[in-house]
């Protein structure tokens, strides 16, 4: 074993063995999971857990990495022998953590646009098993493409079709030989839209009968749901870390404490994922969809609901703004009277999710700019708040007023270029949305009166796929709070709401 010697720096690799790693065993694991994706979050979490898994004796299987584009990490993956550094920071029952762990699953990476033979001899592996991905949410798209088993499709759907009845060749239909599929993509039912694109396919390439009655019944296409907040590759401190380290890495990868898999599995599988006897957050489920209403609503609302209020008060990160005692007292409210009452939990579960949710935008590692969040805030709205803002009037016949005053500052936030906070500073900010709502907003820029504003906008089909002026005393409200906002600023505003 080298000595580590901090003036000099070694590449992360099987040449450089560290106590993590044992890697005589290892070698001798199988290939068990193809995955699409080399990127951060897959490394972060998935791969993460895989190793989890190993550690502990119940998995004992490698990873193999397949480049979904014809550009990326494979190639520096693969100099490190699949080796990498994972730093997990965060806070945890209010005290900071920080870990360090090299992470020895993947056993290689394949580039399928440059090695398509080498990424098809995988699918003849007895011993494979699963199939991961994250492709981005553009990736589970269908494209009518050609068929051919010498080049590589571009798209993944068509690239896990062409695998499959490849497997399916291989081994003469056998239904043991399926795959266990899952996709990590941030879309709804993403197991499901993969399962229809592949079928589309294989209906396209004319494979035949017997290979979709093996698509139908022996894989499983498992909807998922991942939650980890994964910033990556930490360039600005990526020196003082290799120094602390004592050797370099490429391909270092951080990421916060908390995690969370809920996967939609069918019984018969159930023991193939022993991801929760590892103590790790996987949720088994057959309903996946309690799981996503928690998340969207308590996690994605609270950052949309807090994000504009606080940009316009003066903050620039989430973490900021629950430093700020004005902004943590309205976010606060919103989360434990506005949005947990509505949801249809058991109340332990939801304020230890919502706690948990506290504790992750605390994070002291982390930097969300509340900019880059307000990204499409009009559609998120909608998705994120909208729907508690309709349970809450109706179980209490009155509207939730934080989440309310949000739709008006995001209102104002649309309509102006500039952000008046306390009519002291101007702060200067991009728009960024659809085409269709920035023309919508501007037209509506010279419109002084702010009455016109809010009921044109709360009765745009293409916003809310409803009118919402009906709602009684919704127009008026937002009415009010824009007024308070603009006339005494947005810190006075909400001081006067988080005093009702």
């Amino acid at each position: 074993m080298k000595e580590m010697q901090l003036n000099k720096k070694y590449i992360l690799s099987k040449d450089f063995k560290v106590k993590d790693i044992t890697v005589g065993s290892l070698e001798k694991m199988q290939e068990k999971v193809i995955q699409f994706g080399e990127g951060n979050f897959l490394r972060a979490f998935v791969d993460w857990q895989f190793n989890e898994l190993n550690k502990k004796g119940l998995f004992n299987g490698k990873i193999v990495l397949v480049q979904p584009l014809a550009e990326g990490m494979i190639d520096v993956i693969n100099r490190q022998d699949g080796l990498y550094t994972l730093l997990m920071r965060g806070l945890k029952n209010g005290r900071q953590i920080e870990t360090t762990e090299i992470i020895t699953s993947i056993s290689r990476g394949l580039n399928p646009y440059k090695d398509w033979k080498g990424f098809l001899e995988c699918a003849a592996n007895a011993g494979l098993r699963y199939i991961v991905s994250n492709t981005t949410e553009a990736g589970i798209a269908y494209n009518k493409l050609l068929f051919s088993k010498d080049e590589c499709p571009s798209t993944f759907p068509a690239k896990v079709t062409a695998f499959l009845y490849e497997r399916f060749q291989k081994f003469d239909g056998d239904l043991n030989k399926g795959m266990i599929i899952l996709t990590c993509e941030l879309i709804e039912n993403n197991g499901s839209a993969l399962k229809k694109y592949v079928l589309q396919h294989a209906e396209d390439w004319e494979l035949g009968s017997d290979f979709t009655n093996w698509i139908e019944h022996g894989n499983y296409f498992c909807n998922t749901l991942v939650d980890r907040i994964v910033p990556g590759f930490p360039k600005d401190e990526i020196e003082d870390i290799t120094h602390r380290l004592g050797y370099e890495d490429k391909v270092i990868v951080t990421a916060e404490i908390f995690h969370l898999w809920v996967i939609q599995v069918d019984e018969k599988i159930k023991d193939e994922l022993p991801f929760a006897k590892a103590g790790l957050n996987v949720i088994l489920t057959n309903d996946i969809q309690k799981y996503r209403t928690l998340k969207v609503r308590i996690l994605n609302g609270t950052h949309t609901t807090l994000t504009i209020p606080s940009f316009l008060a003066g903050n620039n990160t989430v973490k900021e703004s629950f430093d700020d005692s004005i902004i943590s007292q309205f976010i606060n409210e919103g989360i434990f009277n506005e949005i947990l009452p509505v949801l249809n939990f058991p109340n332990e579960m939801k304020v230890e999710f919502a706690k948990n949710t506290i504790e992750r935008f605390q994070n002291p590692f982390i930097k969300h700019y509340l900019l880059s969040i307000s990204l499409n805030s009009i559609s998120k709205y909608k998705v994120r708040v909208l729907p508690t803002v309709l349970e809450y009037h109706k179980m209490y016949n009155r509207l939730p007023k934080v989440l309310v005053f949000s739709l008006a500052a995001l209102i104002i936030f649309y309509k102006n270029k500039y952000a008046n906070i306390d009519k002291i500073e101007l702060r200067e900010y991009e728009v960024n949305d659809n085409p269709d709502v920035i023309t919508f907003f501007k037209d509506l820029s010279n419109e002084t009166d702010y009455r016109t504003v809010i009921k044109k906008t709360l009765s745009n089909l293409n916003f809310w796929d409803t009118d919402l002026n009906p709602i009684e005393g919704l127009a008026e409200k937002i009415v009010e709070f824009s007024k308070s906002i603009i006339n005494t600023g947005i810190r006075n505003a909400i001081i006067e709401l988080n005093s009702k």
